[in-house]
């Protein structure tokens, strides 16, 4: 019987992993570029683009502004096109990315806005053109604080990975839900709960380090 509920319990973090792992991807490759053009297109800065700005700022905080489980039910259409189905761990990334996208500009907005506007101009009058700026100085320059970001974004998307279990999306939250809660086995709520505390230790940890390690490296 225990090893029953240890084998689902691995099932399901392998399911939750996955989950976790392909959405910071994608939630990584929508909202970075997003907290970048905030930045830049900002009055004053090295892109200004004033009414693009004002667009992204509407379009960030409106997906902030909607709850995550309100969220996956109106995102399920296009689960549905882009992945056939709106149960099942491949359907969850599709929210899942979505919610944690606006998280991630507003992450990368923040870090870049802490540069000194000294060294942007300083690399501007060399010569260096926007794209140099933004990559070749002002992303290095804020590394340990963009790690941390990440570090804090994935711990949010195994919460919201957990959430996504009450609709039937998989992973440790759906185990737990339907086996823990609904067929009252205690046993694999506590092993789903201590699993999901283990790997947010495990992933604060090494964000951590990797923050050390990018400011010894500075």
């Amino acid at each position: 019987m225990v090893f029953s509920a240890l084998n689902m319990v691995f099932f399901s973090t392998l399911e939750t992993l996955y989950m976790v792992f392909f959405s910071t991807i994608f939630s990584m490759l929508i909202g970075f570029p997003i907290g970048i053009l905030l930045v830049i297109t900002k009055s004053g800065n090295i892109w200004e683009k004033l009414f693009l700005n004002k667009a992204l700022e509407i379009s960030v905080n409106t997906l902030r502004s909607f709850p995550f489980i309100i969220l996956m039910i109106c995102v399920f259409p296009l689960a549905r096109v882009i992945v056939g189905t709106t149960i099942g761990v491949n359907a969850a990334i599709v929210p899942l990315s979505i919610s944690a996208a606006p998280f991630v500009a507003r992450m990368v907005e923040g870090a870049l806005n802490e540069i000194d506007k000294g060294l942007i101009e300083a690399s501007s009058s060399m010569g260096a053109n926007n794209f140099t700026i933004v990559f070749k100085v002002m992303i290095p320059e804020t590394l340990p604080h963009l790690i941390h970001g990440l570090t804090v974004t994935v711990i949010s998307l195994i919460s919201y990975s957990a959430m996504a279990g009450t609709i039937g999306a998989g992973g440790l939250g759906d185990l737990a839900i339907r086996f823990g809660y609904q067929r009252f086995k205690v046993d694999i709520m506590i092993y789903s709960v201590v699993v999901i505390i283990i790997l947010v230790q495990i992933i604060q940890s090494f964000g951590n380090y990797l923050v050390k390690l990018s400011r010894k490296n500075k």
